[in-house]
């Protein structure tokens, strides 16, 4: 693992600590108001918060992620390849983004809006988590490790944010709203299966990546999953009877958390 000691790194790798140490404890108390939990309330005195389909909410969480690997792995190699070159951490990230903005446009199945504010914050959080990884990553630096960890991570989010979408494709056009209890891979386990494999993606680009910003911002994804995991959970619990979801769920890691 590599210290960059540059002062600009070091600060933003000091403002990433302080995110960890909060983020848990915040998203527990407080979610972030986008997908179910989008629905925040309000005091009867405070101007209501803008509010976009989820649809686009989640656009603008991947997109500008996505533009940014773009260019980090194709733009500037192509306009200066003396200067820049892709790495195998980079590619990581432009795939997982685009991944994400692919379920967004053909997978996921949306009816609910969420805060404007809300996504424009998480999506700069995750330009910036794309912005760092491909500029400190150093050329050549690659991992059979972190490449399948990666592979595996972003398959399993995928089939389970398929598993996921096929609850509202068997809506019936105009009919109420309901949830229904996932079924099928890890959901048996856990609430969030398609957390727990975004995490093992995260790790598998840390590990090629080798920089502490990676390791980093892994340690932040991860409580702050933790957390959205939970409420999950704990909101499945609420919604379902205790056979559709058993008491004995875990959130997010197969039999431990």
């Amino acid at each position: 693992m590599v210290l960059n000691t540059q002062p600009g790194v070091l600060l933003y790798n000091v403002l990433q600590i302080v995110t960890i140490s909060q983020i848990f404890k915040t998203e527990i108390d407080s979610p972030m108001p986008y997908s179910k939990f989008g629905a925040t309330k309000k005091s009867s005195d405070e101007k209501p918060a803008a509010k976009v389909p989820t649809k686009v909410a989640m656009l603008i969480i991947y997109v500008p992620a996505t533009i940014v690997a773009f260019i980090f792995q194709i733009v500037l190699p192509l306009l200066a390849p003396a200067s820049y070159s892709p790495t195998a951490a980079g590619w990581m990230v432009f795939a997982h983004f685009l991944k994400r903005d692919l379920e967004v446009l053909f997978v996921h199945k949306y009816s609910s809006e969420s805060e404007a504010n809300a996504a424009k914050m998480i999506g700069f959080s995750y330009a910036m988590t794309a912005f760092m990884i491909c500029l400190l990553t150093t050329p050549g630096n690659s991992s059979l490790a972190g490449t399948i960890l990666f592979a595996v991570g972003s398959l399993g989010n995928l089939y389970h944010h398929h598993l996921l979408a096929q609850l509202r494709s068997t809506a019936k056009p105009g009919a109420k709203k309901e949830y229904k209890a996932p079924r099928g891979g890890l959901f048996e386990y856990v609430a969030t299966p398609h957390y727990f494999f975004e995490l093992i993606a995260w790790l598998g680009i840390s590990i090629a990546s080798q920089q502490l910003t990676s390791y980093l911002n892994m340690v932040s994804m991860t409580c702050y999953l933790c957390a959205r995991a939970y409420n999950q959970n704990q909101w499945n619990k609420t919604k379902f009877s205790e056979k559709d979801w058993p008491a004995s769920r875990r959130n997010l890691i197969p039999f431990l958390y």
